[in-house]
């Protein structure tokens, strides 16, 4: 398998893969890759997971092309390709020079297909796919990773762990906003009109905007005041208390929990995570967990364990790394009906 993930956290990828038996062979800026194929759909760090990859190499544009292309019309034999198919060409941005040699390759092989099998060709879609779909399946089509001029790794099949950049909005009070946005595409859901937010640890209001805007009705509970298009906001009600300390009255159960605390991971653990989950208090949760000052490893290993909170409560959580965060991830998740 060959697993991409965000630069400079690729340390971080080996670890958890080999926590999952998966040891690197190889690893370079933004990608890692091990010989041993095991389930990445539970793993935090990965972007995008090239399954079964195969080697191409070539010291010039149409030597490369004419090899993925190679590659891609033998594995199309017994094939029927009816509808649009993922054709997704990437390497690592950090590399410079690197993405014209890519751009170059893939027109190159653009042409080459359409001469071949113009039909297919048309079907083509140049993106990864969005969705829960490409999370829980997979993806077939054509996925190519450069990891350096004249070589690259091709496969047919990819596991789309959900990581997107999100537009920016400009009424959002603060960056994080875009964390939860990204977040909803890794659940599979978003708040909806007339469902309520729980945000602890609201300000400045970016996840409080982004529930309101959907026509949730939020309650902000935070010290500090919001800002942006959270201020004031007809939908938020912003209640001054500490997020520790904050309790639903009896009876009360939220749709959706929101938590982006800068604290120690272990103490949001216990004293949000686990009350708010064991007593059923939300029914569907994003929270986000600072790792900087942490073991992230093992903080890892401690969220997956059979006696976390996550486990315990809400089978089929994720953890991810997202596009939008930085030394922490996010978890999210849903709890059984009571």
């Amino acid at each position: 398998m060959l697993l991409t993930c965000q630069s400079g956290f690729e340390a971080l990828l080996v670890r958890e893969l080999a926590d999952a038996g998966a040891p690197a062979v190889e690893q370079g800026p933004g990608w890692v890759r091990t010989d041993v194929t095991v389930a990445t759909a539970t793993l935090a760090f990965p972007w995008l997971t090239l399954r079964d990859p195969v080697e191409v190499r070539g010291e010039s544009v149409n030597a490369l092309a004419s090899r993925v292309a190679d590659y891609f019309l033998a594995s199309l034999r017994g094939e029927r390709v009816e509808a649009a198919w993922p054709n997704v060409w990437l390497g690592p941005p950090e590399t410079v020079g690197l993405g014209r040699r890519l751009s170059a390759v893939e027109s190159a092989f653009g042409e080459l297909l359409k001469k071949k099998l113009s039909r297919v060709a048309k079907l083509a879609v140049a993106d990864v796919p969005r969705g829960v779909s490409a999370q829980a399946a997979g993806a077939r089509g054509l996925w190519v990773y450069f990891v350096d001029f004249g070589r690259a790794y091709v496969a047919r099949d990819a596991f789309v762990h959900g990581q997107r950049r999100m537009a920016d909005d400009e009424l959002a009070p603060s960056r994080s906003y875009l964390k939860i946005e990204e977040a909803y595409i890794i659940l599979g859901r978003e708040p909806g009109e007339g469902e309520t937010v729980c945000d602890l640890g609201a300000a400045p209001g970016g996840w409080s905007y982004s529930a309101a805007k959907r026509g949730a009705r939020v309650v902000a509970i935070d010290n500090g005041p919001l800002k942006g298009g959270a201020l004031d906001h007809p939908r938020i009600e912003h209640l001054c208390e500490d997020a520790f300390k904050f309790a639903p009255r009896a009876g009360e159960v939220f749709d959706w929990l929101f938590c982006d605390l800068v604290e120690e991971p272990h103490h949001v653990l216990q004293h949000i995570v686990t009350p708010w989950l064991a007593q059923g208090w939300c029914r569907r949760f994003a929270i986000n967990f600072k790792i900087g000052r942490v073991d992230a490893g093992a903080l890892l290993r401690e969220l997956r364990a059979p006696d976390s909170p996550f486990a315990k409560y809400a089978a089929g959580f994720r953890i991810r790394h997202l596009y939008h965060d930085r030394e922490e991830f996010t978890v999210v998740g849903e709890l059984p009906l009571r």
